[in-house]
């Protein structure tokens, strides 16, 4: 066994869980997917090419207080991903290290648009490899086309009713206007 699995292992059971050989063909793309964009797509397809399964993991994120629901954002996701076959969809509600885990996953993978996103990421990468030993964390960047696309940018503009059909899934933006259509409705009735 090499000092670099030991130390691993080590880490794991120091923190109350057992050391698994997490699969490194096997990458989690962990996010809110608020909606899911034309950019976190084309992160997905990317990364389908490097690795044997890629799987979007959307989280439930009830502090974020999410515009369209858990399973509406798989649903949503499992259209705009139907393209790629080795892309699996699936939402979560614990720690990114037990789900992880739960899937055998060695790679989480992580979007950096610009760098200004670098800072957040180091944080949350430096976080998880203290909590997942196992697992490495593999950033890439969108096409350039995409880069300036973020889920919290697309859900403003279609909050105001302006067209979003250029950054997502045209079922993603059906399903915007029908929330934001439904708020407008429910706070007008108040």
């Amino acid at each position: 066994m090499s000092v670099k699995v030991t130390v691993a292992a080590a880490a794991a059971m120091q923190m109350g869980k057992p050391h698994a050989n997490a699969d490194s063909r096997i990458a989690v793309y962990p996010g809110t997917f608020d909606p899911i964009t034309r950019g976190h797509s084309d992160l997905v397809a990317r990364a389908a090419r490097l690795f044997d399964r890629v799987i979007v993991a959307v989280a439930e994120s009830t502090a974020k207080v999410p515009c369209l629901d858990l399973d509406r954002r798989i649903a949503l996701a499992r259209v705009a991903l139907a393209d790629v076959p080795n892309a699996e969809v699936r939402g979560f509600d614990m720690l990114l290290a037990d789900f992880m885990t739960s899937v055998n996953a060695g790679v989480i993978l992580r979007g950096l648009r610009a760098v200004s996103d670098f800072e957040y990421e180091f944080q949350l990468a430096s976080m998880n490899r203290h909590l997942i030993p196992q697992a490495e964390t593999l950033f890439l960047t969108p096409s350039e086309a995409y880069s300036f696309i973020s889920s919290s940018l697309v859900r403003e503009i279609a909050r105001l009713g302006g067209d979003v059909s250029g950054f997502v899934h045209p079922a993603v933006q059906d399903a915007l206007r029908e929330c934001f259509k439904l708020r407008q409705t429910t706070s007008t009735t108040r």
